[in-house]
């Protein structure tokens, strides 16, 4: 699915969030607060554009996806990237090798988050961090009502006018909607042996930062 959307990817997406994915990956970049020479793995990172932002602090960024397709744009994009293919629940890395990972958009698409969280945890060295933005819940209610009838209803329709697989983003639509609130993915972060799991929401609450530390050796 994901590499039947590859070449639209980031422009889709940036009109169906009307914007705000720009913030949203500024916001990542200020939590994971990269330091130059830190080894950072950004997981499900598609094209790269969550990872470009990084590399440019200095860090030395490893952007990881399941979509041979999104690497491939990624790759031509962006050639100083040292892309590489690679499963979240396998991921084909040695334990403590990362000072950092992150994930932005891409756990809710595992089959398994906690094993997901785990796996990046094992590859992150004890005192690592690890922050996760995600799609949440809106904290104030009418809000939710409304952009619960914005990814049911506007959002395939808009996605049918713009995207190459409008299919996708009725997943996507389904995928966002079922996902487990703030304080819920906080416990699944927990669940996975991280510590010190705290988040901040954004845009109202639409998405949320998570963060955490591993705190302890494997």
């Amino acid at each position: 699915m994901f590499d039947d959307v590859a070449d639209r990817y980031d422009l889709t997406n940036d009109m169906l969030a009307l914007g705000q994915t720009r913030l949203w990956r500024r916001a990542v970049v200020h939590a994971l607060d990269p330091r130059p020479g830190d080894r950072v793995l950004d997981l499900a990172a598609g094209t790269g554009t969550s990872s470009a932002p990084l590399a440019r602090r200095g860090a030395q960024v490893v952007p990881c996806d399941f979509s041979l397709g999104m690497l491939t744009v990624g790759a031509r994009r962006d050639p100083a990237l040292a892309f590489v293919a690679g499963d979240a629940l396998r991921l084909p890395f040695a334990d403590r090798a990362f000072d950092a990972v992150t994930i932005s958009f891409g756990l809710r698409n595992t089959h398994d988050p906690v094993a997901a969280l785990t796996e990046m945890r094992r590859v992150t060295r004890p005192g690592g961090r690890l922050v996760v933005c995600e799609f949440s819940h809106p904290t104030w209610a009418p809000m939710r009502t409304v952009y619960s009838e914005y990814l049911m209803r506007a959002l395939p329709a808009v996605a049918r006018r713009v995207a190459s697989e409008p299919d996708a983003y009725v997943y996507l639509a389904e995928s966002i909607r079922a996902w487990p609130d703030q304080a819920a993915l906080s416990g699944l972060i927990h669940q996975a042996g991280w510590e010190s799991v705290a988040w901040l929401n954004l845009t109202g609450g639409i998405v949320a930062l998570h963060r955490a530390v591993n705190s302890d050796s494997l």
